[in-house]
Order: C-alpha cells, then sequence, then structure tokens
C-alpha cells in the first residue's frame, strides 16, 4: 500500500517550480498538485484501513479476555512422567548409579 507513495515530507518542501514569463509554469505545479492529492489519498485510505483493522483487534482481544482460561489437560502425572523422561534424557545413566 504505501509502495504507492510518490512524494515524501521532505520532497514537498524542498520543491521548486520553474519559472516562465508570468510566474510558475500552471501545468507543472497543477501536474504536482494531483500527485499531492493522490498521495494523500492513499494516506487517509490506509489511515482508515488500520482504524477499522485496530477496533477489529481491540474487539477480539476485549472476547478473549471474557473468555475463561481452558486447562491444559496435562495432570500432574503427565508433568512427573516428562520430568523424568527429560532427566533420563539430559543424564542419561548417571541417574541409575
Amino acid at each position: 500500500m504505501l509502495s504507492n507513495i510518490q512524494l515524501t515530507a521532505k520532497d514537498i518542501l524542498e520543491k521548486e517550480f520553474k519559472t516562465s514569463m508570468r510566474g510558475y509554469n500552471q501545468e507543472e505545479v497543477d501536474q504536482y498538485l494531483d500527485i499531492i492529492i493522490k498521495d494523500y489519498e492513499i494516506f487517509t485510505k490506509y489511515i482508515e484501513e488500520l482504524q477499522l483493522e485496530n477496533q477489529k483487534l481491540k474487539k477480539q482481544l476485549e472476547e478473549a479476555r471474557k473468555q475463561p482460561v481452558q486447562p491444559t489437560g496435562a495432570t500432574n502425572f503427565d508433568i512427573l512422567k516428562r520430568l523424568s523422561n527429560l532427566e533420563k534424557h539430559v543424564f542419561g545413566s548417571k541417574l541409575q548409579d
């Protein structure tokens, strides 16, 4: 989305228009302003999309917080069995000595 942006704030600030006999070249100024307008439209659309996504995520978070915490299903026996297997793997035959 942001890859379509053609100008930065610095580009706008430092833009110098060529002058003609009656001042700035009106066509060049109009073309430049068209680019600025398109960029602002892209920024505005992107900001709106981010705001909608932010609202959606906040709503999901609020819903998730309302849900009761589900137990993992692991019992003390399961945990002890895993610890035992881990000790056997890490320490190997040293435990049997």
